[in-house]
């Protein structure tokens, strides 16, 4: 790789609920997809502080940081994934409410919508990078799609 060919690089969090589904947001760009929150590093930035921040600024919450699960090459992009194991920060408000009270997230201008969806149903991209989050035994995963 030359000094000037770009390369990006992506910090993403797997965020579940009581059910075990994954969270996901639609996108307002390129093909709309659904994806896992987080977004590409700023100049400056660690993995971990785009991820932080990636996160507040998609979800309006914070997220406690768990462990780095697997860094992932997506070809179509020339792009690193750093896949991580969040959790949702809840205002205290948000604590104390019933168990089928609404999330608090407020979605940035870049997403229309957030869901749970059950992992069986994604891709098989976001299915290996989501599963090999939650089957974590300690051994940071990698991959090439």
């Amino acid at each position: 790789m030359a000094f000037n060919d770009t390369f990006r690089l992506s910090s993403h969090a797997v965020i579940t609920n009581a059910q075990g589904q994954v969270l996901l947001l639609k996108a307002n760009y390129g093909n709309f997809a659904w994806g896992l929150p987080g977004g590409a590093l700023e100049p400056g930035e660690t993995i971990h502080e785009a991820l932080v921040r990636e996160c507040q600024e998609e979800l309006g919450l914070s997220v406690q940081v768990n462990y780095l699960s697997g860094v992932y090459y997506h070809s179509a992009y020339q792009s690193q994934a750093f896949i991580f194991r969040c959790e949702l920060l809840l205002p205290e408000v948000a604590k104390d409410g019933a168990e089928n009270e609404p999330l608090p997230i407020h979605l940035s201008h870049e997403h229309s919508e957030f869901a749970f969806h059950d992992i069986d149903t994604l891709s098989a991209v976001q299915q290996q990078r989501i599963k090999d989050c939650l089957n974590f035994n300690g051994v940071v995963m990698s991959a090439k799609f």
